[in-house]
C-alpha cells in the first residue's frame, strides 16, 4: 500500500517525520511512503531510501493560517497535496502533523466525505490506566451536533475499534454529566434514546473521572465537550509529570529515590504517552486521513503510519460507508 505523508507539517519537521517514516519502513516491508515537501529540506535527514519517494514543492500551510482559505488558495501546499494524492487514487491513506483545521479542510474538500456521512468527526486513542486506551471522538471536527451525528460517531468509532484495535464487540458509552438515562441536556438525551436502538455495544452514559479507568472502549461526544475533555487530559498528564519531576529533584534524598524509581517511572510515563496509540483519524471520509500530533517526534510519526496502514488493511473506511448504506 502507499500512503502519503506531509514532510513540512509539525513543529519537528522534516527532520522527525522523516525518521518516522523511515522506522515504518523498517517495520513493515508492505508500505511505500510518499514523502510531500522541501526536497533539499528531507534529503538532509533521509539515510534510507527504500520505498520511500520524495515530491517536492516548497509551498506549506502554516499555523497561523486561515484552514479553508489555506487549503483553497495553497494547492501545492505539502499538506493538500497529500490529499490530493488520496483523491487521485495513488495513495491509500495521508498522515500530516500540521494545522488540523486546514488537514480536516483537506480531508472534506479533498479526500472527500463518505456518502450518508454528515459530519465527520476527529477521534484520538487516549491512554487508560490499564494500558488498553479509549477511542474518543469527536474531539473538534465540528463543535456543534446534532444527535444523529452523534450516532454516526457510535458507529464508525465502534468499527474502527473492531476492525483496526481488534476489540470484539467494543464498549460504546456517551459522555454524560451523570451515568443515569435521564440526566444531561437535551443533545446527550436525545442521543441516548437513539443509541439505546444503534447496531452496537451501547453501554450507557459514562462520566469523564471514569474515562482513564477504561469505563468504555468508544466514548461519544460532540466536538465541543470533546476537545474540552482532550486538551484537560493533556495538560493534566503534563502537570502531574512536572510535579513528579520537581519532588524528585528537590533534595538529595528525592534525586537517590529517583535513580531507584526511574525504571518504573519510565514505563509510567510510556503507558500514559497518547502518542504510542497513533494519531487522531478523521472518520467519515472516502479513505484514512490521520492527523499527527503537532508536536510529534518520529516515534509519534512511526505510530500513525502504522495506524494508517491499519485502516487501509482492515479497510475501515470501507465497513464505515457498508454500515451507513444498510
Amino acid at each position: 500500500m502507499r500512503l502519503a505523508v506531509d514532510a513540512m507539517g509539525g513543529d519537528n519537521a522534516p527532520k522527525e517525520i522523516v525518521l518516522g517514516a523511515m522506522k515504518a519502513i523498517g517495520k513493515y516491508n508492505d508500505i511505500h511512503i510518499v514523502l510531500i515537501g522541501d526536497e533539499s529540506k528531507i534529503r538532509e535527514h533521509l539515510t534510507n531510501e527504500e520505498r520511500i519517494e520524495i515530491h517536492h514543492t516548497e509551498e506549506v500551510i502554516l499555523g497561523t493560517d486561515e484552514p479553508v482559505r489555506a487549503v483553497r488558495r495553497k494547492k501545492t501546499a505539502s499538506m493538500v497535496l497529500a490529499a490530493q494524492l488520496v483523491a487521485d487514487g495513488k495513495a491509500d491513506a495521508c498522515i500530516s502533523a500540521g494545522n488540523t483545521g486546514a488537514l480536516m479542510a483537506a480531508g472534506l474538500f479533498v479526500v472527500g466525505r463518505i456518502e450518508g456521512i454528515e459530519r465527520p468527526a476527529l477521534a484520538p486513542t487516549l491512554p487508560t490506566i490499564g494500558g488498553e486506551g479509549f477511542l474518543l471522538l469527536d474531539v473538534g471536527a465540528n463543535a456543534d451536533a446534532k444527535p444523529e451525528h452523534l450516532v454516526q460517531y457510535a458507529i464508525m468509532g465502534s468499527i474502527y475499534s473492531e476492525k483496526a484495535r481488534g476489540i470484539a464487540n467494543p464498549r460504546v458509552g456517551l459522555l454524560n454529566i451523570g451515568t443515569e438515562e435521564k440526566k444531561g441536556n437535551e443533545l446527550v438525551r436525545n442521543t441516548y434514546e437513539l443509541l439505546k436502538d444503534a447496531d452496537i455495544n451501547f453501554i450507557g452514559n459514562v462520566e469523564s473521572r471514569d474515562l482513564l479507568d477504561g469505563v468504555a472502549d468508544v466514548v461519544v461526544a460532540d466536538g465541543f465537550t470533546g476537545n474540552m475533555v482532550l486538551k484537560t487530559i493533556e495538560g493534566t498528564a503534563m502537570s502531574v509529570f512536572k510535579m513528579l519531576k520537581s519532588a524528585l529533584t528537590s533534595s538529595l534524598k528525592s534525586k537517590l529515590a529517583a535513580a531507584v524509581l526511574k525504571p518504573d517511572l519510565t514505563v509510567l510515563k510510556n503507558k500514559m504517552d497518547y502518542t504510542e496509540y497513533g494519531g487522531a483519524g478523521l472518520f467519515g471520509l472516502k479513505a484514512p486521513v490521520i492527523k499527527a500530533h503537532g508536536s510529534s517526534d518520529a516515534n509519534a510519526v512511526f505510530n500513525s503510519i502504522r495506524q494508517a496502514r491499519e485502516m487501509v488493511e482492515k479497510d475501515v473506511s470501507g465497513t464505515i460507508k457498508a454500515a451507513v448504506e444498510k
